[in-house]
């Protein structure tokens, strides 16, 4: 069982972003970052990012930028909440 929020771990977020064109430009950008994201590991396919992919650690800065920003939150999830 969980005793506190700090151990709840959500999978996404929910939230809403303005209208920014073509579903086809946010399916290009997501694909060119998972296309950077296997560069930087040296995978050439999924199967060899998920068999030799591994974590780093990343600073504060690199952790605020990874967070989603940018969007209007529906749900505060309770550990991805925004220090402002």
């Amino acid at each position: 069982d969980v005793t506190s929020n700090d151990k709840i771990i959500p999978e996404g977020i929910e939230g809403q972003v303005p209208y920014r064109g073509p579903l086809s430009q946010v399916l290009y950008q997501l694909a060119g970052g998972l296309h950077q994201s296997m560069f930087y590991c040296g995978a050439h396919s999924i199967e060899e990012l998920q068999t030799n992919g591994r974590f780093v650690r990343i600073t504060a800065s690199g952790l605020r930028e990874s967070h989603p920003h940018d969007i209007q939150m529906t749900v505060e999830a309770p550990n991805y909440a925004s220090k402002q």
